[in-house]
């Protein structure tokens, strides 16, 4: 059984109880994005990890229970690879760089863990249906969660999404509604429909669940560092520093609530600091931050890192906050830093990122360059979704190809 045993508001403290067949969202004092609540000594009792290639493996640690489906997609979300990018060490002047690829999940986006975990607690609720508001990623991960699972999903979109990503959500089965209007529009036409229909809603932060999925990529950084550098001791190594890219927020918060988790069982020696990275034209996060403000001002996204374009981010407060208590910093790249970052995560480290995912590499080049990181310190960089994603953005990252005519002779002259 699951060790949750309530719910807490961190921006005002207000506590719930767990009850399983209760559908819980935001606090109902402030309508704040809740922390789940677990029972440590519990989870202290069993084993850290199980023996599963996926974020199964942490089991004891989610809110959920067991949902079957094994040999499906629904249990091979997570545990993806984590590299040592040495190339990438020697073009920064940094000592120990780390990538973890979720580029590499069923649909292809870090957000599988989020729509698996979702899924899972959408059957022990009984939903007949999840409704997610989505850029493409959020919305192909639950699309190709619920398949795995059986269970009906609606995805509404902004009509201005990639196509491949629609495309994805398509083939997985899901009613897709494309909405004429910001993904804030189809974010708040989502809770409307969600109450009006009574589906289950999976949106980004306002679930607690969707942070919950999430935070298992934390695990798998302590633990993947463990089985690299085969530590003497029973401590679980984490990196000094942690680049995650921060659109609405709800993956660097879900990141940060792994860490709290390890730290809390004893796990670990200490946190990372965290370093939020967003688009110039989507850094509603990182102004906030800049001002020290406690509020998050909504701003007009506009970036080709479409998976990070958010107006006002959800789970905004919860990633400044992390990023705050963690010692870490905000970096504002451009989009043309965006692309740049692209070709070189797939020139020096073979890692074909969408622009999202390679915006938090972006931020780690720009947080060297100012000074925010030290030369000796380890930093794990997350790259949260494939560039097959978005081909048209991985083809302005890169010169167009020669072509000529099939013969020798025209080849020697292209190549010299």
């Amino acid at each position: 059984m699951s060790a949750l045993i309530g719910y807490r508001c961190p921006a005002c403290g207000t506590e719930r109880a767990y009850a399983r067949a209760e559908v819980v969202y935001g606090c109902a004092a402030c309508g704040g994005n809740l922390d789940a609540v677990f029972d440590y000594d519990a989870i202290r009792r069993g084993p850290r990890s199980r023996d599963e290639s996926s974020l199964w493996r942490y089991l004891p640690l989610l809110p959920v229970d067991d949902p079957g489906f094994i040999g499906t997609p629904l249990r091979a979300a997570g545990w993806t690879p984590l590299y040592r990018a040495t190339r990438l060490e020697a073009r920064l002047g940094q000592s120990r760089i780390y990538l973890k690829d979720d580029g590499r999940n069923p649909t292809a986006s870090f957000k599988d863990r989020a729509s698996a975990v979702v899924v899972a607690r959408a059957l022990e609720l009984g939903a007949s249906r999840i409704v997610t508001a989505s850029t493409g990623n959020a919305g192909a991960a639950l699309a190709g969660m619920a398949a795995a699972a059986g269970v009906p999903a609606t995805i509404l979109a902004p009509a201005t999404a990639p196509p491949a990503k629609v495309a994805q959500l398509l083939l997985f089965g899901a009613q897709v509604v494309l909405v004429d209007g910001t993904y804030d529009d189809a974010f708040d036409l989502t809770v409307e429909a969600a109450n009006a229909f009574g589906w289950y809603c999976r949106n980004t932060g306002y679930n607690p669940f969707t942070a919950e999925g999430k935070k298992t990529a934390a695990f798998e950084i302590a633990e993947q560092l463990a089985q690299l550098n085969s530590p003497l001791d029973d401590l679980w190594p984490i990196p000094d520093v942690v680049c995650v890219s921060v659109g609405d927020g709800n993956i660097l918060s879900g990141i940060w609530r792994g860490f709290q988790d390890l730290y809390a069982l004893g796990w670990t020696a200490r946190m990372p600091r965290l370093i939020g990275v967003q688009a110039e034209g989507s850094a509603a996060c990182a102004r906030a931050w800049s001002a020290n403000a406690q509020i998050i001002t909504p701003v007009t996204a506009r970036t080709l890192a479409d998976s990070i374009s958010v107006d006002l981010p959800r789970d905004g407060l919860r990633a400044v906050r992390a990023v705050r208590e963690t010692g870490g910093a905000f970096v504002v790249v451009s989009d043309d830093e965006i692309l740049e970052a692209m070709a070189t995560l797939g020139r020096e480290a073979a890692v074909f990122a969408e622009p999202a995912g390679a915006t938090a590499y972006a931020g780690l080049a720009k947080a060297v360059g100012q000074g925010l990181i030290s030369a000796e310190a380890s930093v794990l960089v997350m790259n949260t979704g494939n560039g097959l994603k978005d081909i048209a953005s991985a083809r302005r990252a890169v010169p167009e190809p020669l072509r000529i005519a099939p013969n020798l002779g025209a080849l020697r002259d292209a190549l010299a």
